[in-house]
């Protein structure tokens, strides 16, 4: 008897992704993994709402891969009130498929869940099993359990300790992946729910995680993505010692690699060592992701953040005078309880004095269950609108010179894909699906995973424009 096939729709964050590999990893045994959801009799479809293309990409677009699907997961987010508006309206909209079309079965899975449990049951009853965060190696139990007796399963049981690990399924390009070090936050900022979701900061051991970092090159990919809540905490509980730095060196030792990135480090707790390996290292990208928020001291301390303003700036200042050229992303939160004119126009002269890289701006989202909810102050929605749109505003006109200046600039490139007449690639100052692209005039015949050099020829609005250059084209 053939098995049924299982297919994955994306539009979720990097960790939500790698827990949808993990689901797929744990049911590869028992299902067939199709790279085309639109032959799927199992669908999974990761949603999130944090990350900005995810969701401006309606469901719309999505649509068509799940209309033959009899069973369909919904691997949710939760972390800002428009993630879990996305996630319950995708558990909803795919319900609808029930009535109309093949589908038996409503799986939901992830932070949604984890969050609310059984109360979601009880609120979306088309929800035929609930899976929580620590569960994804019981789903094929828990699809053969409902079809045995067709009765509702609820599986959410909470542990704060270990983190998901096994065989992954890659659904990013084959030369790209990403790798979970950690799991979980120790940092229990005012705003955030997460660590009440994912629990507490628990770091891997060195072994497991170089030994999937050897598994994944092994399987083709070259650049390793380095994930967590908060990667400088690494090592901490385990080690006694922030060991962020040793863990980098040691993965940057397996042959094959070519590319190391580092996502979500936090301004205070980034060393001198990791700074001397992010400058040093061939391997590691000279590329950090410093989710600062906010730039006032009144508004960093109301978030409960571990910073000021002051140690900010010295490290974006020690990072840039260490690390020449290094690219700066960040995060922003605009509309927190109590964020006055002036705290507002403090972050505008930030951003034109600091001029950073790559800049995500999101309005405060008021969740229930934390701190910020039940401060005074708050901020009327059209105005949190109106400042995004102000700081948006800056930084396109940031990137935009900066993006001038890089015109005649080679760099080593990585190819992704190719749509029309060009390839698409990204240098060490993009990561995958939230910053700029390369476009490469079509010549040489390259192919995925390919690392080539390009000179940048032109520029659009975030992205650039290039050649294939080489030691003839000079």
């Amino acid at each position: 008897m053939s098995k049924f096939k299982v297919g994955m729709v994306s539009l979720g964050c990097d960790k939500n992704r790698v827990d949808s590999e993990l689901i797929l990893g744990s049911i590869n045994k028992f299902y067939e993994i199709t790279n085309n959801p639109k032959e799927a009799e199992i669908i999974i479809i990761n949603t999130c709402g944090f990350i900005e293309s995810a969701k401006q990409e309606s469901i719309d677009t999505i649509v068509d891969d799940e209309t033959e699907a009899e069973a369909i997961i919904v691997n949710t987010c939760c972390f800002i009130n428009d993630a879990k508006e996305e996630s319950v309206n995708t558990i909803l909209e795919m319900a609808e498929y029930k009535k109309t079309h093949k589908c038996k079965m409503i799986i939901a899975t992830g932070c949604l869940t984890q969050r609310y449990g059984d109360e979601l049951l009880e609120l979306i009853p088309e929800i035929d099993i609930l899976m929580g965060v620590n569960d994804y190696m019981k789903l094929h139990k828990l699809i053969v359990d409902f079809i045995k007796t067709e009765q509702r399963v609820s599986s959410t049981t909470y542990k704060d300790e270990g983190v998901n690990e096994g065989e992954r399924i890659l659904t990013t390009n084959s030369h790209t992946a990403y790798l979970r070090i950690a799991e979980g936050c120790n940092n229990f900022c005012t705003y955030c729910i997460i660590p009440k979701i994912r629990g507490k900061f628990r770091s891997r051991s060195k072994e497991s995680i170089l030994a999937e970092a050897t598994s994944l090159v092994n399987q083709g990919v070259k650049e390793i993505i380095l994930i967590a809540q908060d990667l400088t905490n690494y090592g901490e509980d385990l080690y006694g010692k922030n060991e962020l730095h040793v863990l980098i060196n040691e993965i940057s030792n397996i042959k094959g690699l070519e590319w190391i990135r580092l996502l979500y480090c936090y301004p205070e707790e980034i060393t001198d060592e990791l700074i001397e390996v992010i400058a040093n290292n061939p391997k590691v990208m000279k590329y950090l992701d410093l989710p600062i928020q906010h730039i006032s001291n009144n508004i960093l301390k109301m978030m409960a953040r571990k910073t000021n303003k002051e140690t900010i700036i010295g490290k974006i200042n020690l990072l840039r005078e260490k690390v020449p050229g290094i690219t700066l992303r960040t995060s922003l939160i605009v509309g927190f309880p109590g964020e006055t004119e002036e705290d507002f126009n403090e972050l505008c002269r930030f951003l034109k004095n600091y001029k950073l890289d790559n800049v995500g701006v999101f309005t405060y989202s008021q969740e229930e269950g934390t701190a910020a909810a039940k401060l005074p102050n708050q901020v009327d929605e059209d105005v949190k609108i109106k400042r995004k749109e102000k700081l948006m505003n800056i930084q396109r006109g940031i990137v935009k010179d900066l993006n001038k200046l890089k015109i005649g600039n080679i760099y080593d490139t990585i190819i992704d894909g190719s749509t029309g007449e060009y390839y698409i690639g990204r240098n060490y100052e993009m990561a995958p699906e939230i910053d700029g692209l390369i476009y490469i005039t079509k010549g040489k015949v390259l192919k995925k995973g390919d690392i080539i050099k390009v000179k940048i020829t032109n520029i659009m609005e975030y992205d650039l424009v290039g050649d294939v250059w080489n030691e003839s084209s000079k």
